[in-house]
């Protein structure tokens, strides 16, 4: 234990005169940010969403079969799409479906200052909020692409920044079978990636209902399947409880 100890502190000494004290500091200060992919439960709930983009004509359809099966996903709008689908965002949120906003132009937001992520995030939360009357807290970067500014920008704006853990990669012209086989594999705990223009989501959707739900899963929004306070996110980006924070409030 004492040659251990030894050990370390002779390792930090060495890092401290190669890099300096501030640049110790600044190497944790880069430490990565990871948003939420999915979360540590075990009480067979998941979440299925469908980001929104480019088209409608499926989505009443969508929300069709998640009524038949008693589902309530989570839609993640783009501004551009809210603009040209008012009615249907005011549908989405009257039939009970949550929704999250995916930027307001879709833009690689790694790229973009911070006051450019604010304003994408705060004018697209703007015009949802204004058709639904519901404030927006959840986010999805378009492309899943993101960097620590990101993250810190919508922490600061009330957002929860989720991605997912299972890809339907629906968009990629898969077979309803395909797309279904792909989700069948979800466990408690996962976040689900549709999108709600893709050619066979609509037929995929009773495939994976039917599936999960006889594997005991269970469907809830997003933002009732991860947590609002009293967590941390690991290195993969599993959302996990914090048993220590709760138990101290």
């Amino acid at each position: 234990m004492k040659q251990t100890l030894i050990a370390v502190s002779v390792t930090l000494v060495c890092v401290l005169l190669v890099c300096g004290m501030g640049g110790y500091a600044q190497a944790f200060a880069n430490k990565k940010e990871v948003p939420i992919y999915c979360v540590d439960r075990d009480d067979n709930y998941v979440s299925i969403s469908f980001d929104a983009a480019w088209g409608a004509d499926k989505t009443r359809q969508i929300m069709d079969v998640c009524d038949r099966y008693n589902v309530k996903a989570t839609f993640f709008l783009v501004g551009f799409w809210v603009d040209k689908y008012p009615e249907m965002v005011g549908e989405i949120a009257l039939r009970g479906f949550e929704i999250g906003t995916h930027s307001a132009t879709h833009p690689q937001m790694s790229k973009l200052s911070e006051s450019q992520c604010r304003d994408e995030l705060v004018n697209s939360s703007k015009k949802i909020f204004e058709i639904t009357g519901k404030p927006v807290t959840l986010f999805r970067p378009p492309f899943g692409d993101y960097n620590n500014q990101l993250l810190a920008v919508a922490k600061g704006l009330g957002l929860y920044t989720v991605q997912w853990s299972i890809d339907s990669l629906d968009w990629k012209g898969l077979t309803a079978r395909q797309i279904a086989e792909r989700v069948q594999k979800a466990t408690s705990g996962d976040v689900i990636l549709c999108h709600n223009n893709s050619d066979h989501i609509v037929e995929a959707l009773p495939l994976i209902f039917e599936a999960l739900q006889l594997k005991g899963l269970k469907f809830c929004p997003i933002g009732e399947l991860i947590y609002k306070d009293n967590y941390y996110i690991d290195n993969t980006g599993k959302q996990i409880r914090d048993t220590t924070a709760a138990n101290n409030v």
